[in-house]
């Protein structure tokens, strides 16, 4: 789970570099080659480091697909208008809420090329 959590950790500040650089679509490198349930420690750097909605989905969606999980990245915005609430993002089929509570407005595919 270490290894896990510390590829997280250095993937999340790779997809913030990235994103506040204005790349639209980040790439990561592969995650170490541990089991599925390594996830537990992708998950523990993901809640301690509060990511953006779209930052952690971004991270989730890569760990995931190396796992023979392919799940898009949703990014919608709420169905009850604009009002306060911002835009969100989601792993397909990770956040039942959001799917309810949103309008998909965009997909993003796992890229698993890096």
């Amino acid at each position: 789970m270490l290894r896990a959590a510390f590829w997280a950790w250095r993937s999340l500040g790779h997809v913030r570099r990235q994103l506040v650089a204005g790349v639209v679509r980040p790439t990561l490198n592969a995650p170490p080659p541990l089991p599925g349930d390594a996830g537990i420690g992708v998950m523990a750097v993901l809640t301690r480091c509060s990511p953006t909605c779209l930052e952690g989905a971004l991270v989730r969606q890569h760990w995931l697909a190396y796992h023979g999980d392919r799940r898009d990245v949703v990014i919608g915005l709420p169905q009850s208008g604009f009002g306060d609430t911002p835009a969100h993002a989601w792993v397909d089929g990770t956040d039942r809420p959001s799917a309810l509570q949103y309008i998909e407005l965009h997909r993003l595919p796992p890229q698993l090329d890096s």
